[in-house]
């Protein structure tokens, strides 16, 4: 509604600075008065039912503007052009618009939908056929050599599917053999864009169909670490693996995506421990996508793989900054979590992203009783030694 007005009005004038902030878009001004001290203005230790109305008011908040689930949907954009997601909820505005609209509908369902379906197939048929090749040769420098130039190749032919258009920064602090690179996650491409750039050890749950087909044949060529479904619930039988891949500094870096799910290209949620609990050196890295010729957010929730590549192959382009970060260590006496947060937080500074203490696997589970249990117990607690209770 708002673009619709903007071109009806001939509006030229940009919008504000802080609409560029998602932080900034909130409906509601929160209270981050701490529970404690917005009881204690009342000045009595005894407890009232009126109590209930800052757990009444903090509900609401979180209903009106819940900041987690709005990260599970497609970013909001500042601005609007025929560029932008025009294959969804068009809208009559003008007939000049409407044809152009049309134009473009023809151009990337009718030529570049066709061409880059080519690419792709090309680009998956030679990655399994090229990696099988390799596979059956010896264990050998010359294996490894061949096996980067294959997954190098197809990763750049299936990027070119996609009309990627990727900007790389910082390369002197690329991922080096023998680490850990950890990124943040909007889309499945994510490790086809890091890989297009250089070669790693991917970390995933075995699956079956063409999926299953590719993973047991690039396997056989490079040391990717695939786990069936009863070792990922075995948490020590992968951390184990993945110490012993890190501990030869010969493999390739492993590529690990630690918030387990994707996020809508704005934030940055909680990052699970087990990435840093392997030990070696962190690579952190940093991906932020362009909005404006297309979306690159996957929301599985709503929309399945098939539907998901077919929605980013009739986009205009897939454009991205990738930034390379220094590399980071655990400090002595951080545990693993104080870890996570830190590399987390050091991707968000640089992503330009929001940094969020969510887990990502709210996007599907409903929010642990565990959760709730600890705001009752630090309600109690304040009672008790207030002394209000005996």
């Amino acid at each position: 509604q708002w673009a619709t007005i903007r071109i009806e009005k001939g509006v030229k004038k940009p919008q504000p600075q802080m609409l560029k902030t998602p932080a900034a878009n909130g409906i509601i001004e929160r209270d981050e008065t701490p529970m404690e001290k917005e009881i204690a203005r009342l000045h009595r230790v005894d407890f009232e039912f009126s109590d209930i109305f800052y757990f009444c008011r903090k509900g609401f908040e979180a209903i009106v503007e819940d900041e987690v689930t709005q990260r599970f949907s497609s970013e909001e954009l500042v601005s609007w052009n025929l560029l932008t997601r025009t294959n969804v909820n068009f809208h009559y505005i003008s007939l000049r618009l409407t044809v152009v609209w049309v134009i473009g509908v023809i151009v990337r369902y009718c030529f570049l939908l066709p061409l880059r379906f080519t690419l792709a197939a090309i680009g998956i048929t030679s990655m399994i056929v090229g990696t099988t090749m390799v596979g059956q040769l010896p264990n050998s420098s010359v294996k490894n050599y061949l096996s980067e130039v294959v997954h190098l190749t197809c990763s750049r032919i299936l990027v070119r599917a996609l009309s990627g258009t990727i900007h790389y920064h910082n390369k002197e602090n690329k991922p080096q053999k023998g680490g850990i690179c950890v990124a943040n996650h909007t889309s499945p491409i994510d490790a086809i864009i890091l890989t297009n750039d250089g070669c790693y050890a991917m970390v995933g749950q075995v699956h079956g169909g063409l999926m299953g087909v590719i993973q047991r044949a690039t396997v056989k060529a490079c040391p990717h670490v695939w786990f069936e479904r009863s070792e990922i619930k075995d948490r020590h039988l992968v951390t184990k693996r993945l110490r012993e891949h890190v501990a030869d500094k010969s493999k390739l870096p492993i590529l690990i995506f630690p918030e387990g799910t994707c996020i809508n290209n704005t934030s940055v949620m909680m990052f699970k421990k087990g990435s840093f609990e392997i030990g070696g050196t962190i690579y952190p890295v940093a991906i932020k996508y362009d909005p404006q010729f297309g979306d690159a957010f996957w929301n599985s929730s709503k929309y399945n793989i098939v539907s998901y590549l077919l929605r980013i192959m009739t986009s205009w382009a897939i454009v991205c900054n990738v930034w390379y970060m220094p590399p980071m260590v655990r400090k002595e006496g951080e545990d693993a979590v104080q870890f996570a947060n830190r590399v987390r937080s050091a991707i968000a500074r640089q992503g330009g992203l929001t940094e969020l203490p969510w887990d990502g696997g709210l996007k599907r589970a409903k929010v642990k009783d565990t959760f709730k249990e600890e705001q009752q117990k630090n309600y109690s607690k304040m009672l008790v030694r207030n002394g209000s209770i005996g």
